[in-house]
């Protein structure tokens, strides 16, 4: 198996997992708040976030080198937590995934702000063509636009700042920086807003967000095996089976099927998308190449931050030796 396949395989494992932690994430989010299941999510990650401060070796402390940068990066993580876990309470999934594909058009448009970009005219045609995709999904006027889909536009929007800030400033600060203070922002947030929406847990569903925190956790590791061993071109698509995923259990689970609109919808999304990461991947097209290094998963917050774990050649598309790249 050439490392290409072994990496798409990889990936194809990893986000197979996260579309299954989005089933136990949606079951959960008919009987809960997505406050209470993003706090307790949250809480049972704290084991696994403190076995990966316990191998951290480097030495410094867990003060933030850009304070301001990583306050906007965890405002944005919050806001994405919460309102992507509602968003798969409240939609089918197909709907939430496409509207959530979205996110890699978002990276490109604040690339340019932020990171100092040279957006060109092809990859601006490809964002306004991938925004008129989630315009055919979203279908204005022609449907009822309910307060999912605005969770969903919202969870992909502050996902979008959070990923591309840490693209911004990642190399400069520690990964378990980046890893602790969205999570204990989310908890602390979170935990003052439990006591309005708190309802009782038996145990069974305090496994299942066990689990959930678990999954997003193995599912994390994959991506990094994924990116060290084969190309980010090759490794990044991979996200986009999700929506197979999404199809599947969507109809075993939860008697969902998926609408011509959003079908069509998707595909324009996907198509655009995956247009933005084959043009980064050639030489020359862009200096930062945001989209393919600014490797997200939006919606979890529990999982950890995948930066400077990513250390092989083939994982940093030909970037200098000491380059860390971050999620």
């Amino acid at each position: 198996m050439s490392p290409n396949v072994k990496g798409a395989v990889l990936a194809l494992v990893a986000f197979g997992l996260f579309s299954t932690h989005d089933v136990f994430i949606k079951t959960l989010g008919a009987l809960y708040s997505p406050i209470q299941i993003v706090f307790f999510s949250v809480l049972l990650s704290f084991p696994l976030a403190t076995v990966m401060l316990m191998r951290d070796a480097k030495p410094g402390t867990l003060l933030p080198v850009h304070p301001w940068w990583m306050a906007v990066r965890t405002v944005g993580a919050v806001i994405t937590g919460v309102s992507a876990f509602y968003a798969f309470s409240a939609l089918p999934l197909t709907q939430t995934y496409a509207i959530l594909f979205a996110t890699p058009l978002l990276i490109t448009v604040l690339s340019i702000p932020i990171l100092g970009e040279t957006v060109r005219l092809q990859r601006w045609l490809a964002v306004i063509v991938g925004l008129a995709g989630v315009m055919v999904v979203l279908r204005p006027g022609a449907t009822d636009l309910t307060l999912g889909h605005a969770a969903a536009i919202v969870a992909a929007v502050a996902g979008s700042v959070a990923s591309i800030v840490v693209r911004k400033i990642g190399a400069e600060e520690r990964t378990v920086v980046l890893l602790l203070y969205p999570m204990v922002a989310n908890f602390v947030v979170m935990g003052a807003a439990l006591a309005f929406v708190y309802k009782p847990m038996p145990i069974e569903h305090l496994g299942l967000l066990a689990i959930v925190s678990a999954m997003a956790w193995i599912a994390g590791r994959f991506i990094i095996a994924a990116y060290q061993t084969g190309e980010a071109a090759i490794v990044a698509p991979m996200q986009y089976s999700q929506i197979i995923w999404a199809s599947v259990y969507g109809l075993i689970f939860f008697n969902e099927s998926i609408d011509k609109a959003t079908a069509v919808g998707a595909a324009i999304i996907i198509a655009s998308g995956l247009f933005i990461v084959f043009r980064e991947s050639r030489s020359g097209n862009s200096e930062n190449t945001p989209v393919l290094r600014t490797r997200s998963r939006v919606g979890t917050p529990s999982a950890f931050r995948i930066s400077s774990m990513m250390t092989s050649g083939r994982a940093r598309d030909k970037a200098p030796q000491n380059e860390r790249l971050p999620e």
